[in-house]
């Protein structure tokens, strides 16, 4: 293998940005604005690259991240993100180098997880993650979906406002992280998030689109849910075939999202809407007088969990019932290894490693899979992915694991 893998110097941010681009088939050049801004929300520290003849041929980056899990606690994840092997290099390890790497680092720092979003199915099992949440993609046909077209708003005495970028930097992180504590699988936003998200950043990967933003406020004053739309105004023969595309919609109860969505159905001229990732579960095709108005349009894996402390891990969230489980976990890089008993319940959960016997044997990636509630380890057992020492344990791990609602992870990083 000819190319160098190490962490990115301050000279080098160009020449990765460049091969990051490259990666991601997106031909612009990297100007001296877009270095100006990216570079405040890289570490260099965590900021590999694969250099070849001076030239950077392979990227990754990871950050601190917060993810709730099940019950409302937070753990902190090592978020691995762009991840990139340029056309020239595939084939030469450079993958494998970087992420275990970064791996070894996280695991030395004492995170609990790496979380990543895979752009191709097949790649990261191998390095022990696993999908933990699904998404859902949903286009509307407002015309069919059955509300009255003379719907006027909540009538539950809250409200909805128009708000500008800065009503939106000053009211949606605290809004963000109510809903986060109260549903696992979504992560924390940073002030950089909110910058991009409200135009304040930009740079050529990432133009402005104009938006409406719409806040909900309950009848007791506090803003409970935010809605942010795109909108393609298209008219035919003097009739309109607008359309509307969500990008973001928070809410923290069903009267915040149940107005959310009915006033999106009730604007003049828009036809359709799509809904933006939502969990699969969602509310919103039940919402509608006519569910079938909803027609998925995407289904598909979204955030993957790779376990690096599995005792913290199981340890940090709350389980359906009570009982206990032994778990076998195998890790082909060694990171998350062992035999390890949990101890669980509605309020909490004790986890360490032991010498009883196994209930189950599974793989990390398996477990990664298992540990926000959203996956079955009744059907992983059907696949091989997790086999049963003791008769019935996984149906036990079932009962303990799942959760009532679905895991939900909004964004992409």
């Amino acid at each position: 293998m000819s190319a160098q893998i190490r962490t990115v110097e301050e000279p080098d941010v160009p020449n990765w940005m460049r091969a990051v681009r490259t990666g991601f088939l997106i031909p612009s050049p990297v100007t001296k604005e877009d270095v100006e801004i990216r570079r405040p929300g890289m570490d260099l520290d965590r900021t590999l690259g694969a250099f070849d003849a001076g030239r950077c041929v392979a990227t990754l980056r990871s950050f601190t991240q917060q993810l709730t899990v099940p019950g409302g606690a937070s753990i902190t994840a090592d978020a691995i993100s762009a991840v990139t092997v340029s056309p020239t290099h595939r084939r030469r390890g450079l993958l494998s180098g970087m992420i275990g790497q970064d791996l070894r680092a996280a695991k030395e720092r004492g995170d609990t997880a790496a979380t990543l979003i895979a752009a191709e199915y097949p790649i990261y099992g191998r390095y022990g993650f696993g999908p933990a949440t699904s998404a859902t993609e949903w286009e509307v046909d407002i015309a069919r979906a059955g509300l009255g077209r003379r719907h006027a708003g909540p009538g539950d005495g809250g409200r909805l406002d128009f708000a500008d970028d800065a009503d939106i930097r000053e009211l949606g992180p605290g809004l963000h992280e109510r809903v986060r504590a109260q549903r696992h699988g979504v992560i924390d936003r940073s002030a950089r998030w909110w910058a991009f998200a409200t135009g304040e950043l930009t740079d050529t990967t990432s133009p402005r689109r104009e938006r409406f933003t719409v806040l909900y406020r309950s009848a007791a004053g506090s803003v409970d849910g935010l809605l942010t739309y795109s909108v393609d105004s298209t008219w035919e023969s003097k009739q309109p075939r607008c359309s509307a595309a969500v990008s973001d919609l928070l809410a923290v109860d069903v009267q915040a999202e149940r107005a959310l969505w009915h006033y999106l159905l009730s604007v003049d001229w828009l036809t359709r809407f799509t809904s933006g990732m939502r969990a699969p579960d969602d509310l919103l095709p039940l919402l509608l007088p006519d569910p079938r108005a909803a027609r998925v349009v995407t289904q598909g894996d979204y955030l993957w969990l790779r376990p690096l402390d599995v005792p913290a891990l199981l340890a940090a969230r709350t389980y359906a019932t009570e009982g206990s489980l032994v778990l076998d976990v195998t890790d082909p890089l060694g990171l998350a290894e062992g035999r390890f008993l949990l101890d669980a319940g509605p309020d909490g959960a004790h986890c360490a490693p032991t010498a009883r016997p196994a209930d189950l044997t599974l793989t990390v990636d398996a477990l990664g899979s298992l540990s926000l509630g959203d996956e079955s380890a009744t059907r992983l057992a059907a696949l091989g992915r997790v086999e049963e020492k003791r008769p019935g344990a996984a149906a036990r791990a079932d009962l303990l694991l799942r959760t009532a609602r679905r895991p939900w992870c909004p964004d992409l990083f």
